[in-house]
């Protein structure tokens, strides 16, 4: 495999964002103690090279969920945490032949997974990331409230371009569901870093895109478009965003089924 150029920056002392090819990001927060990277993105880098690069800390691997762009750099580390809601997901990426084929070119494998769930916290020494469930995009998806910072880690749950439109995601009634249970956030948190940010979003990116979310259960989606992608063609719906508050893109789109609303 080609390997593509990692692009790193320092968001706050100690936050690094790593952003892979421009195709997903990942994150490093150092600690007193600990550090966590939080997904691990495709695989062409080894992650663990360039992590060591910035911090010689013990390290903790969190993936937000099972997709295959934030799983697959695994591989340059022992082990990761993800929500078991995800593991059957994150096995049909792990056994696909081209990830098998990957891993015989690196000479690594994917090391095991272990169990993280709502409610659980990680100390990384004057740094805590806090973890809450928002199954919507996948069953496991999960956030990471960094308290100290209010920095929200949401993977693709939140994000300027979500895709509800795949095998798996809850319907989009349910999604509004979740988002309504973590919404209390918004009071926790000032910025959101998401799964293929370049920079960080105002946390009001949540609400807003929850807006969106409840418009397609309302059904005002007389404008929405047809949305082409690998797996055929779906819808897309546009929503708005707050004026004045900092984003890092002005289009903000959720991809859907008709038929999971």
């Amino acid at each position: 495999m080609e390997k593509k150029e990692l692009f790193i920056k320092e968001i706050r002392p100690g936050v690094f964002l790593m952003d892979e090819a421009h195709e997903a990001t990942g994150y490093l927060v150092a600690g007193d103690e600990r550090a966590c990277v939080i997904d691990t993105m495709n695989g062409y880098n080894d992650l663990h090279q360039a992590v060591r690069k910035l911090t010689d800390k013990p390290l903790t691997v969190v993936n937000t969920h099972g997709h295959p762009d934030h799983i697959f750099g695994n591989i340059y580390f022992d082990e990761a945490f993800m929500h078991p809601a995800d593991l059957a997901l994150a096995r049909q990426f792990v056994e696909h032949p081209a990830f098998q084929e990957l891993c015989r070119e690196k000479g690594r494998s994917m090391p095991p997974f272990r169990d993280i769930r709502g409610g659980d916290v990680i100390d990384l020494g004057g740094r805590t990331l806090e973890v809450f469930e928002l199954p919507g995009h996948t069953a496991g998806g999960i956030l990471l409230l960094l308290r100290e910072d209010r920095i929200l880690f949401t993977g693709d749950s939140v994000n300027h371009h979500l895709w509800m439109q795949l095998d798996g995601c809850l319907p989009m009634h349910e999604f509004v569901k979740e988002l309504d249970r973590v919404m209390f956030l918004e009071e926790r948190a000032d910025v959101i870093l998401h799964g293929h940010a370049r920079d960080v979003d105002d946390i009001s990116l949540m609400r807003c895109l929850r807006g969106g979310a409840q418009e397609i259960c309302d059904g005002k989606t007389d404008g929405d478009e047809p949305y082409r992608w690998f797996g055929g063609v779906e819808s897309q719906h546009h929503f708005q965003c707050e004026p004045d508050k900092q984003y890092q893109q002005a289009d903000h789109v959720i991809c859907y089924r008709k038929s999971n609303i």
